[in-house]
C-alpha cells in the first residue's frame, strides 16, 4: 500500500498522520489523508485544489512535477513525502 508521510514543518501547524492507503493516484492518496485530518488540506492545497507553491511532494524519491491535477501514479509500495519548501536567507 502507498504510504503518505508529512515532514515536521507541517506538524508544527496541525496533526499529520502517516497514512497507508490503497490509492493509485496522488490526489486520491492526499484525499485519504485529508479525510483523517481535514485541516491538513488548507496547508497542502490552495483554494483551487492545486498544490500550494510552498509545498513539495516526493514520490519514491522523485519530486512530483504535477502541481495541478495531482494525477501521478502510485505503485503498491510507493512512499510519498509531503513537505513545505523552505525559503529565505
Amino acid at each position: 500500500m502507498p504510504r503518505f508521510e508529512f515532514t515536521p514543518q507541517l506538524r508544527r501547524f496541525t496533526d499529520t498522520p502517516v497514512v497507508d492507503t490503497g490509492a493509485t493516484r496522488l490526489r486520491a492518496g492526499l484525499e485519504a489523508c485529508f479525510a483523517i485530518n481535514p485541516r491538513l488540506r488548507g496547508y497542502v492545497l490552495d483554494d483551487q485544489g492545486h498544490l500550494r507553491a510552498n509545498v513539495v511532494v516526493f514520490i519514491d524519491g522523485r519530486r512530483s512535477t504535477d502541481r495541478i491535477s495531482l494525477d501521478e501514479v502510485l505503485n503498491a509500495d510507493s512512499r510519498v513525502y509531503v513537505l513545505q519548501a523552505l525559503s529565505g536567507g
